[in-house]
């Protein structure tokens, strides 16, 4: 099936005069490039690389990424737990995985995908449109592969800011240092790897099968069984979905509104979890079921744990700061986050955050004082207790996404994202909330305006 949209296409590349104008206080006038570490070479290391080799005359962007190949949580492994180098397995890629947004939504502004793919790709197709990418924008030739990064600490100055002690090893021989001075951080190392798991009463004791979707990788080993899947987010509804095909009955637990999507047949909605026996798990309305195993489907940790205690940066509650725009570190203004924010399209607000963590660094974007831009954080995050969210949705944005790209842009000076992006995007939500087994069997066509 078929849907015609309308988007303008449109290109979002920095202006020529750009690279001419003067730097800011964070740098005095210099010869040489500004040198920037990106840790990382998932989309958001990837898009920062792009644009800082962009400009050669401004930066110098090495990228650090531990895997082999690009690509970040998209590249797929059949392993869970650590790779064959001991680190802990980064990817939660499940084999049959589609994006659950169409490629006409997820896309890079200047970089879409190939026209024959449908719109609700395969994982393998999300990665080679990231590896294509990076060749396009010859970025895969700057990037330090199967090598991890151990330390980031503040050379701090009094003069000015503070240089960054980068030191790092080679995957295949960790105890071989090596240190490497820089004049900024980008931070891109994800936040999809390290699971987030509640603690319920009973869990402990419960004796059939438990695993966080960060682990799921295929259906086959719960053929007709009972099996709980905690959590109504998109790996949720997704991997719901899939059991479906397999299991004897599936219970979708969650404390939001009740689901308004068709569900398969064999699929029953439930509330929370408030404890487990041995066999069977005790929902909040008490209701009780004999269960086989449960899938966490509840989200991920925010870890930074190359950062030594020098960069001050908190987290509690899964709130990450002080990011001034979930983005720019407020004592450290060279220290940038790209990918805080959750529940968003990530590559399009990857590419603006990008754009405004360069515009902090060449000095073309003047930043509020650090007590102002602490103010703005405490602000939003207030708001967001005003309408009733937990702390742990600090940097969730939904509808909020649409603004926040937008105040992005005009940060940097850069065109807007097309608002009809945005319209596709409320659509494709309506039509999981009708048919969470169905939506991604559509298909939309977007004419250029």
């Amino acid at each position: 099936m078929f849907r015609k949209i309308c988007l303008t296409v449109l290109t979002c590349f920095r202006p020529a005069e750009f690279t001419q104008r003067r730097f800011h206080s964070l740098f005095l006038p210099r010869n040489m490039p500004i040198r920037v570490a990106v840790i990382g070479a998932g989309a958001g290391g990837l898009c920062a690389m792009r644009h800082l080799l962009a400009r050669p005359d401004v930066f110098d962007g090495v990228c650090f990424e531990q895997c082999p190949i690009v690509g970040g949580t998209w590249v797929y492994t059949d392993r869970v737990g650590t790779d064959e180098y001991g680190l802990p397995v980064h990817s939660s890629m499940y084999k049959n995985l589609r994006t659950n947004l169409p490629k006409e939504v997820m896309a890079f502004p200047d970089f879409p995908f190939k026209d024959n793919l449908p719109s609700f790709v395969f994982h393998q197709e999300v990665l080679q449109y990231l590896q294509d990418y990076s060749d396009h924008f010859n970025v895969t030739d700057k990037i330090k592969f199967q090598t991890r990064v151990d330390s980031v600490r503040p050379l701090k100055s009094n003069n000015s800011e503070p240089k960054w002690e980068v030191q790092y090893c080679n995957v295949f021989s960790q105890t071989k240092k090596q240190t490497e001075l820089f004049d900024a951080v980008i931070v891109c190392n994800g936040h999809y790897s390290i699971p987030l798991v509640p603690d319920i009463p009973g869990l402990d004791k419960f004796k059939g099968r438990v695993l966080h979707s960060h682990d799921y990788r295929e259906p086959d080993a719960f053929k007709q069984k009972r099996v709980v899947c905690l959590g109504a987010q998109s790996s949720g509804m997704d991997i719901m979905v899939e059991l479906s095909t397999v299991a004897q009955t599936v219970f979708i637990s969650h404390n939001k509104a009740p689901l308004t999507s068709k569900l398969p047949s064999n699929v029953e909605q439930k509330p929370g979890i408030v404890r487990f026996t041995e066999d069977s798990v005790i929902f909040s309305n008490e209701d009780e079921q004999k269960i086989d195993s449960v899938v966490f489907c509840t989200g991920y940790k925010y870890t930074f744990p190359f950062l030594s205690e020098s960069c001050n940066l908190k987290i509690e509650n899964e709130r990450v700061t002080p990011l001034y725009k979930h983005l720019i570190h407020t004592e450290f203004p060279t220290l940038s986050f790209i990918g805080i924010c959750k529940v968003v399209c990530p590559f399009p607000q990857f590419h603006f955050q990008v754009l405004v963590a360069l515009s902090v660094l060449d000095g073309s974007l003047k930043l509020p004082s650090q007590n102002d831009m602490n103010q703005d954080i405490e602000k939003d995050y207030q708001h967001r207790l005003s309408q009733g969210l937990l702390p742990r949705y600090a940097h969730h944005m939904g509808p909020r996404q649409w603004a926040y790209n937008d105040e992005l842009a005009d940060m940097a000076q850069c065109p807007r994202l097309d608002q009809q992006v945005m319209e596709l995007y409320n659509t494709v939500h309506e039509w999981r909330a009708r048919d969470a087994a169905t939506y991604k069997k559509m298909n939309v066509t977007l004419e250029k305006a």
